[in-house]
């Protein structure tokens, strides 16, 4: 797995836009352009396409670390539960645990009472 694939998944793991990434290199001193940005997200067939070096992969997860928890002098302002809980509600996907809609006009498969005699086993013959 490159450094780009890796970037990749925690832009789309952690929901982050293209300013959300700059921003948070400009939290460990390091200026990237977004042209340069998006550069490291394209396919490697691309003309366009750049290597995500060592040197980029490092001061974002140090910029991530600072972003999520806060600096040294000053933690816990936010917590990362509380960031990325905004975020959701601001894209307002629907959460994994949330019950489905009740399509009322369907039967069920089976009834309640035949559970039992599905799922029980059988006697070897």
């Amino acid at each position: 797995m490159t450094n780009n694939d890796i970037l990749k998944k925690l832009r789309v793991a952690l929901q982050l836009r293209n300013d959300d990434i700059i921003h948070i290199l400009k939290l460990v001193d390091y200026d990237i352009s977004p042209g340069e940005l998006s550069a490291l997200f394209r396919s490697e067939d691309s003309d366009k396409y750049k290597n995500c070096g060592d040197q980029i992969l490092r001061n974002f997860l140090n910029g991530l670390v600072i972003y999520l928890r806060g600096p040294k002098d000053k933690p816990n302002e936010e917590i990362p539960r509380v960031i990325l809980a905004k975020k959701a509600f601001e894209n307002k996907s629907r959460p994994p645990f949330e019950k489905k809609k009740d399509f009322s006009g369907r039967k069920p498969a089976a009834k309640k009472s035949e559970f039992p005699t599905v799922f029980r086993k059988r006697k070897s013959q």
